[in-house]
């Protein structure tokens, strides 16, 4: 098989972190093709003639930070699934193990935050020398690969857990791109995901959804299912509605039809990003708050010595928020509900 003996995706990869020892393929029992490019990285196509009623292609990534484990094994679990043919792959995909060293390491990154390296942001000086910097180089080469050869309605969902609690367990974030709203049914897949509040950003970023949303035009979307655990502790039950919808995409199958009064998805837009202005700056927000925790109107939510930011005329709630960034680097989102 196409991992070698007693091995899976997974632990092939972690037993490779540096490349593949060989670019290799396969084809299964009903002529998919399955080519093994690099460590963490696969790609998948059905036989020739199969039938793409959704006619797109799939990108989905998960493992950006290597301790992020559950949508790893969620991953490892869907492809085990195909190859035991269980179901028929209808569309391309491309699924990547992002951080393979960090994922033997048991860490978030090795040097740096790889999801702070796309968009060329690892062509800068600083970052040259680090893995991470060329591993956002071989990840973008991929994707770039994958969606020229697949032009036409590509998706990629990029999956994390967050490394602290959060009021709302599953969200995920838009990517910012002048002049483009939603469409119906990317929010139709997250809500059947079970993902049930988004987050629009504001501005392009350097994260791996941004870089493919603003690069290759893909309906590109960052996925928080939970939280950080390690291998082997993820309660895999809790990340069934991510599972099913990504297979019956896999699949080609059409959307299940949602129930009238279903419950509609819940949308906060970012107003402020916080960045660690450098010497002088003060984060006023605890260490242990979680995402999404809300904060009056009048609330100093940071400050330098120049520059004050306090909750405006309405509520302003908080994500990601982490003092321990470098100079210049995101401490965290202030945002609101828009509806």
């Amino acid at each position: 098989m196409i991992f070698g003996p007693g091995l899976d995706w997974l632990s092939h990869t972690l037993a490779r972190t540096e490349h593949a020892t060989s670019e290799k393929i396969v084809v299964l029992d009903d002529g998919t093709g399955l080519q093994l490019q690099d460590s963490g990285l696969l790609y998948l196509e059905p036989p020739a003639g199969r039938t793409n009623p959704n006619n797109e292609s799939l990108i989905v990534s998960a493992g950006i930070h290597g301790n992020e484990t559950a949508p790893i094994e969620v991953l490892n679990h869907l492809l085990n699934e195909l190859i035991d043919g269980q179901w028929q792959l209808a569309c391309p995909a491309l699924l990547i193990l992002g951080n393979p060293k960090a994922m033997d390491a048991g860490r978030r990154f090795i040097d740096v935050n790889l999801n702070r390296l796309f968009g060329g942001a690892h062509r800068k000086p600083e970052y040259q020398n680090f893995p991470e910097a060329e591993r956002a180089r071989l990840l973008e080469d991929a994707c770039r690969a994958f969606a020229t050869k697949h032009s036409a309605n590509v998706c990629h969902y990029d999956l994390h857990t967050a490394i602290r609690p959060s009021l709302r367990e599953k969200f995920a974030l838009y990517p910012f791109v002048e002049g483009r709203d939603v469409p119906d049914g990317q929010v139709d897949f997250l809500l059947e995901a079970e993902v049930e509040t988004l987050l629009l950003q504001h501005r392009e970023g350097t994260t791996f959804a941004s870089f493919s949303s603003s690069e290759l035009g893909a309906e590109s979307f960052t996925v928080e299912l939970g939280k950080v655990r390690p291998f082997g502790q993820n309660d895999l039950s809790r990340f069934t509605g991510i599972a099913n919808a990504l297979r019956r995409r896999l699949k080609g199958e059409e959307p299940p039809k949602r129930d009238k009064g279903a419950a509609l998805i819940t949308v906060f837009e970012v107003v402020h990003e916080i960045l660690n202005t450098g010497d002088g700056f003060q984060f006023h927000v605890p260490d242990d708050v979680a995402n999404f925790t809300m904060y009056d109107p009048g609330t100093v939510i940071w400050e330098d010595s120049n520059t004050r930011y306090t909750v405006g005329d309405t509520p302003e709630g908080i994500v990601f928020p982490n003092r321990d960034v470098p100079v210049g680097q995101r401490v965290g989102l202030m945002i609101r509900p828009t509806r």
